[in-house]
C-alpha cells in the first residue's frame, strides 16, 4: 500500500501546479462565525494567531519543515513548491514528534497516516481525503484514517454543508470506536457550532473538558456560550482558560466582552487594558477599549484608543466605521464623513459606512451626496435567504426624508408641519423601523436642480449679536447633557436644543404678553403643542436619522392598536445601562404592588410574602418569590403604575407597564413601556391642556407683578405640565430632551435661569415616570436645576425665529462651528 500512497502524493503534486486555488491551512473555528461587532474571528488576521498558535489550532495539524527557519534566505516554501520528497519529510518529522492520532502498530500505515494529515495541514483536503479513503479500502476500521477524513471533510464543510454531514458521520463513528479522546468531541463541535447547533457543540466541548481540560477548550467553549448570550458562563470560562494559560490576548478579550454586553463598563476598560498588556499591538483590545468608552461617554479617551487602532493599521475598517459613527453621534459631522469615505476606499461595498456618510450628508444639508450614498445602499439587495441588514431596512424611510427636506430648504418653517405632510402609513412604519412595505406611496419629489445645497457659514459671517446666540445656546444645551453610561455627549445636539430653550422662552414671553404667534401658516395664540413643537423642530433637524413624530398624528387604526414605547431594562443576562440607578426604585414600586395585591387577594399569606420581599435584593429574585406565592404566574408577570390627575383630584391615569418574565435568573427580561391608545393620549391632553391654561395665564399676571410667589407657582406649573408630557411619552423619538429643552425656555420665561446640571445617573423622562406625583417631581428637578434670577441681557437677544427662519439658516448654525470663539464655561 506505500506505493500506492506515494503515487497519490505524486498525482497531488501535478494538480498543484495545474491549479493554485487551493484553499489556505487557516484553521476556521467558531470565531470565524462570530458576530459583526466582534470582527466576527478573534484575530483578523492569521498572522495575529501566530504568537500563539501552539494554543489556537489542533496539534495534529501544525506542521514545520525542519530545513526552514523564519526569516533565512532563501524564504521558506509554499504549498505550491511542495514537492514529494518534502511531504514525505514532514510525515516523517510528523511521525517522529508522535503526532500522528490514534497511531497503529505499524510503521508504514503510521506513514500513511502520516502523509494524510501532512496534505490536510497543508490545504489539501480533496486529496487528503482520497488518500485516507485509499488507506481505508485496506483497513475500514482504522480509526485514524477514519478520523483523518473527517477533518478534511470538517475543513471543507464551510463550501458545502455536504461536507459537515459526512464529517459529522466520520466523527460519530470515531467515538463510537474511542469514546475517551477530547479532541474528537472538540473537532465536532467545530462542525456542529457553525451549523447552529450551539447546545450540541457546547455539550461536546463539556466532555472534552471532563477528559481533558485545556485552555483552549475552555476559551473554545467561553466563545459558544458568548454567542448564546450567557455572558455569565462564558466570562467563567474565559477566566479558567486564563488560569491555565494566563498570555491569552484573546481569551482576555473575551472576557472583558462579557463584561462590555453585562452593562459593566468599567470591569471590561480594565479587562482590555490587560489584554493590551498582554499584546501591546493588539487591534481588536483597542477598538473594544475606544468602545467601551464610547458607551461611557468618554469621547476624548475613546477617540484616543480608536487612534492607536488605526496607528497600528491605518487600513482597519472597523476601526474607521466605528470611530466615524461615534463622531457622528458627538455632532462632528465632516470629520465623520472623513471617516466613512477611507472606509469605502478599503471597502466600497461596506453598508454601513455607505449609509452613516450619506446621513452626513444629509445631517449638513449636502443632499446630492447624501442621496448619492443612500440610493447605493438601496441598491445593494439581499441576496434570497440573507436577512437584510438594518441600514438596508432603514434608508428608504431616509431618502424619502431627505427629499421632502431638500423640497423645503427654503419655505420658512412657520408655514408648513411635517407630521401633517408626511404620508401616516410611512410615518408609522418608519417610527416602528418596518420594512418598507407601503400600499399606493407616492414618492417624494426628486431633487430640484434650482435648490443649492446648504454652504458652510463662518462663525464670524455672524453679527455680534448671533454670535453671542450661538454661544449662550452652546451653553444652555449643554447643560441637558445626561451624566449616565450610555449618552455620549453631543455638540449639535448641545446647539439645536440650546436654541430651542431660547425660542420657547422668546415665544412664551411674547404669548404672556398678549402676542400671537406665525404657526402652521396662520397667525394665533400659541397652545401647548406649538411650545413642545418648537423642540420638536429643531430635535428632528439634529438627527435626521431618528423620527422625532407626534403619535397621535399617526393613522387611526395604529393609534386605535396602540403605540408602544418600549425599553428593555434587562434582556436575558445583557443590562442596559442607562437605567442601572432607577433598577432600586423601580425594584421598591413593584414590591409595594405585590403587597397591596397580596393584601387585597390573600391576607392571609401577607405576612409570609412581606417576608420573603424583604430578603429581594434585585429584580432578578422576584420571579421564584412571585411562582412560590402566585400559581398564575407561571413564567412571568406585570405590574401597572398609576399617574394622578391634578384636573380631577382622586382620579388616575394609566402610567408604565414593568414586565417581568422567565424561567430562571440569566433567563428573563425585565422591561417597562409606555401604551400610546387614543383614550390614555386624551386623557393626558386633557390635563396638560388645563395646566397650559393656568400657567398661561399666571404667566401673564406674573409680567405685571413681582411676587415671589407668582414666580414659585409658574414654576411648579411648568415643571407639572412636562411631568404628564413625559408620562405620556407622546413622541416616538426624544420626548426626554424636547420636555427638558421646554422646561428651561419656559423657566426663563417666568425669569428664572436654570444654573445646575442634570445629576449623575438621572433621567429628566425616567424621573417624571418614576415619581407618584408632579409635586414630588417638580421639588425633585428644583433640587438640581439651581434656579436664579434670569439676566436682563438675556430680552436683547435676536429673535431665533426670525433669524433661522428656514430649514436651510437652521442647517447653517447647526454646521457653524463656534469651539474657538464662544467662551468656556464650567
Amino acid at each position: 500500500m506505500a506505493s500506492v500512497s506515494r503515487s497519490v502524493v505524486v498525482v497531488v503534486l501535478s494538480l498543484l501546479y495545474l491549479c493554485r486555488a487551493i484553499f489556505s491551512s487557516e484553521y476556521f473555528s467558531t470565531l470565524t462565525l462570530f458576530n459583526n461587532e466582534l470582527h466576527k474571528q478573534g484575530c483578523s488576521s492569521l498572522s495575529e494567531w501566530e504568537e500563539y498558535a501552539a494554543d489556537c489550532e489542533s496539534s495534529i495539524l501544525q506542521l514545520e519543515d525542519p530545513e526552514c527557519e523564519e526569516g533565512s534566505n532563501p524564504p521558506c516554501e509554499s504549498v505550491f513548491s511542495l514537492n514529494a520528497e518534502k511531504i514525505l519529510n514532514q510525515a516523517k518529522v510528523f511521525i517522529e514528534q508522535k503526532k500522528i492520532p490514534f497511531p497503529a502498530g505499524n510503521h508504514n500505515t503510521n506513514e500513511e497516516l502520516a502523509i494524510g494529515y501532512v496534505l490536510i495541514g497543508n490545504g489539501l483536503y480533496d486529496e487528503a481525503i482520497k488518500h485516507f479513503s485509499l488507506i481505508l479500502q485496506g483497513d475500514p476500521e482504522l480509526v485514524s484514517a477514519i478520523y483523518g477524513r473527517g477533518i478534511a471533510y470538517g475543513k471543507k464543510s464551510l463550501q458545502d454543508i455536504k461536507n459537515a454531514d459526512l464529517a459529522l458521520y466520520e466523527l460519530n463513528r470515531v467515538i463510537m470506536l474511542e469514546p475517551n479522546w477530547p479532541e474528537v468531541y472538540e473537532q465536532r463541535a467545530e462542525i456542529l457550532s457553525p451549523l447552529g447547533r450551539i447546545s450540541e457543540a457546547l455539550a461536546d466541548l463539556t466532555k472534552a473538558i471532563q477528559l481533558q481540560p485545556s485552555a483552549r477548550l475552555y476559551r473554545h467553549r467561553g466563545t459558544l456560550l458568548f454567542i448564546s448570550e450567557d455572558y455569565v458562563a462564558a466570562m467563567a470560562d474565559f477566566q479558567r482558560s486564563l488560569e491555565l494559560k494566563k498570555s491569552q490576548p484573546i481569551a482576555m478579550l473575551y472576557k472583558g466582552l462579557t463584561f462590555f454586553h453585562r452593562g459593566m463598563l468599567k470591569e471590561a476598560i480594565e479587562t482590555f487594558k490587560e489584554a493590551l498588556k498582554l499584546k501591546a499591538d493588539f487591534i481588536d483590545a483597542y477598538k473594544s477599549l475606544g468602545q467601551a468608552y464610547r458607551e461611557l461617554g468618554d469621547f476624548e479617551s475613546a477617540m484616543e484608543s480608536f487612534q492607536k487602532a488605526l496607528m497600528l493599521d491605518q487600513n482597519h475598517i472597523q476601526s474607521l466605521q466605528l470611530r466615524g459613527m461615534m463622531l457622528y453621534h458627538h455632532g462632528s459631522l465632516q470629520e465623520a464623513i472623513s471617516n466613512f469615505k477611507r472606509c469605502l476606499q478599503l471597502e466600497p461595498y461596506n453598508e454601513v459606512c455607505q449609509y452613516m456618510k450619506g446621513l452626513s450628508h444629509v445631517a449638513m444639508g449636502q443632499f446630492y451626496e447624501g442621496i448619492k450614498a443612500q440610493t447605493k445602499v438601496m441598491l445593494n439587495d439581499p441576496l434570497l435567504g440573507q436577512k437584510a441588514s438594518s441600514e438596508y431596512l432603514k434608508v428608504k424611510y431616509l431618502r424619502e426624508y431627505s427629499r421632502y427636506l431638500h423640497s423645503h430648504l427654503d419655505i420658512p418653517v412657520a408655514e408648513y408641519n411635517v407630521d401633517q405632510d408626511l404620508p401616516g402609513n410611512f410615518k408609522n412604519h418608519w417610527a416602528k423601523n418596518l420594512p418598507f412595505l407601503i400600499e399606493d406611496y407616492e414618492e417624494q419629489p426628486g431633487l430640484q436642480p434650482h435648490i443649492k445645497d446648504v454652504l458652510p457659514q463662518n462663525f464670524d459671517s455672524y453679527s455680534s449679536e448671533v454670535q453671542k446666540l450661538i454661544c449662550t445656546s452652546d451653553h444652555l444645551g449643554a447643560l441637558m447633557q445626561y451624566d449616565t453610561p450610555g449618552f455620549l455627549p453631543n455638540r449639535r445636539i448641545h446647539r439645536a436644543m440650546g436654541l430651542a430653550t431660547l425660542e420657547v422662552m422668546q415665544a412664551m414671553h411674547r404669548t404672556w404678553s398678549n402676542s400671537k404667534v406665525r404657526v402652521n401658516g396662520k397667525t394665533r395664540q400659541m397652545q401647548w403643542r406649538d411650545m413642545f413643537d418648537i423642540a420638536v423642530k429643531w430635535r428632528r433637524l439634529a438627527d435626521p436619522d431618528q423620527p422625532v413624530l407626534w403619535l397621535d398624528q399617526m393613522p387611526a387604526r395604529s393609534l386605535s392598536r396602540g403605540f408602544n414605547n418600549h425599553i428593555n431594562l434587562i434582556r436575558g443576562q445583557i443590562i442596559n445601562i442607562r437605567y442601572l440607578a432607577y433598577f432600586d426604585n423601580i425594584l421598591d414600586f413593584i414590591k409595594d404592588r405585590i403587597l397591596v395585591y397580596h393584601g387585597a387577594y390573600n391576607p392571609r399569606g401577607l405576612l409570609e410574602v412581606r417576608q420573603a420581599l424583604e430578603n429581594v435584593n434585585k429584580v432578578e429574585d422576584l420571579l421564584p418569590i412571585m411562582k412560590q406565592f402566585n400559581s398564575k404566574t407561571r413564567d412571568g408577570f406585570t405590574v401597572n403604575s398609576k399617574v394622578p390627575s391634578m384636573k380631577d383630584p382622586g382620579k388616575e391615569y394609566d402610567g408604565f407597564t414593568i414586565t417581568i418574565t422567565g424561567d430562571r435568573v440569566g433567563n428573563m427580561l425585565f422591561s417597562v413601556e409606555t401604551q400610546t391608545t387614543e383614550e390614555r393620549t386624551q386623557q393626558y391632553q386633557s390635563e396638560v391642556e388645563s395646566i397650559y391654561k393656568d400657567l398661561t395665564a399666571k404667566g401673564k399676571t406674573l409680567m405685571l407683578s413681582t411676587e415671589l410667589g407668582d414666580a414659585e407657582a409658574v414654576c411648579n406649573l411648568i415643571l407639572s405640565l412636562v411631568y404628564y408630557f413625559c408620562n405620556l411619552m407622546p413622541l416616538s423619538r426624544g420626548s426626554s430632551v424636547v420636555a427638558y429643552s421646554v422646561v428651561m425656555g419656559a423657566l426663563m420665561a417666568s425669569g428664572k435661569e436654570v444654573i445646575g446640571r442634570i445629576p449623575k445617573g438621572k433621567l429628566v423622562d425616567f424621573e417624571a415616570m418614576t415619581t407618584p406625583s408632579p409635586d414630588t417631581f417638580s421639588k425633585t428637578a428644583k433640587t438640581w436645576m439651581n434656579l436664579k434670577n434670569l439676566p436682563s441681557w438675556y430680552q436683547s437677544l435676536p429673535s431665533v425665529a426670525e433669524t433661522f427662519p428656514s430649514t436651510r439658516t437652521m442647517i447653517e448654525v447647526l454646521n457653524t462651528d463656534s469651539s474657538s470663539h464662544c467662551p468656556k464655561k464650567s
